[in-house]
């Protein structure tokens, strides 16, 4: 069962997604709070698999709140899905950076909702091509702060390679067609890359891949 906790300032909101998360009986919604603070009280409290997250709240924002789950080493296991209905740069790019595993428009359909949780709860990230196109384009008009490219330098080249296709939004599947490798051996790849730049999940390495440089606007997948 994955476990969920619903941070939103509108209860009807929260009305809504516990429906359509739970309808398949392989989700739970644990836990609700209206603002970021109660939140994250709530988060360190129930200990959930995945976290839908709202931005605009109350006392503390959603993005805020992220950042705070993503930095305490006690909630390392915690995943969150910032869901919003606004679609701007700037928030999209501010939740990745601050730890979100996922970025989700209200107007998501329940069934990719509920997949959406399940792809978060089983450790990958949910960036979809027009998440990806915007961060590009953030970074390609130089809104955004840039990453040494000597973080990169302990990289393997084929480390490299599977680092930009990552920062590409391809998956595990399409990064071992696109370089010849097993779906399994691309994860691992992955895995040694989190390890190696000590990033959180694989939206950190979107964003890693960006800022270093290693990935501009423009580029294309192989």
């Amino acid at each position: 069962m994955i476990r969920v906790v619903l941070v939103d300032d509108q209860e009807l909101v929260r009305a809504g997604l516990r429906g359509l998360a739970r309808r398949d009986g392989d989700i739970e919604v644990v836990g609700e709070a209206a603002d970021g603070r109660a939140g994250l009280e709530r988060v360190r409290e129930l200990r959930p698999d995945v976290v839908l997250m709202d931005i605009r709240m109350p006392h503390l924002d959603g993005i805020a709140a992220t950042a705070r789950i993503a930095g305490d080493p006690a909630l390392d296991s915690v995943r969150v899905i910032v869901l919003t209905t606004f679609d701007e740069d700037e928030d999209v790019l501010a939740a990745l950076r601050a730890g979100a595993a996922g970025y989700l428009l209200k107007d998501v359909s329940p069934e990719d909702l509920r997949a959406a949780i399940r792809v978060v709860a089983g450790g990958d990230s949910l960036l979809s091509p027009s998440v990806t196109t915007t961060v590009l384009g953030q970074l390609g008009a130089g809104r955004a702060a840039r990453i040494d490219p000597a973080l990169l330098e302990g990289l393997t080249p084929r480390e490299r390679e599977v680092l930009a296709l990552v920062g590409r939004g391809m998956s595990n599947a399409e990064i071992g067609e696109a370089l010849t490798l097993s779906p399994a051996t691309a994860r691992t790849y992955v895995s040694r890359l989190l390890a190696k730049l000590g990033a959180r999940d694989r939206s950190r390495l979107v964003v890693i891949a960006y800022e270093s440089g290693l990935v501009t606007p423009g580029d294309h997948a192989p």
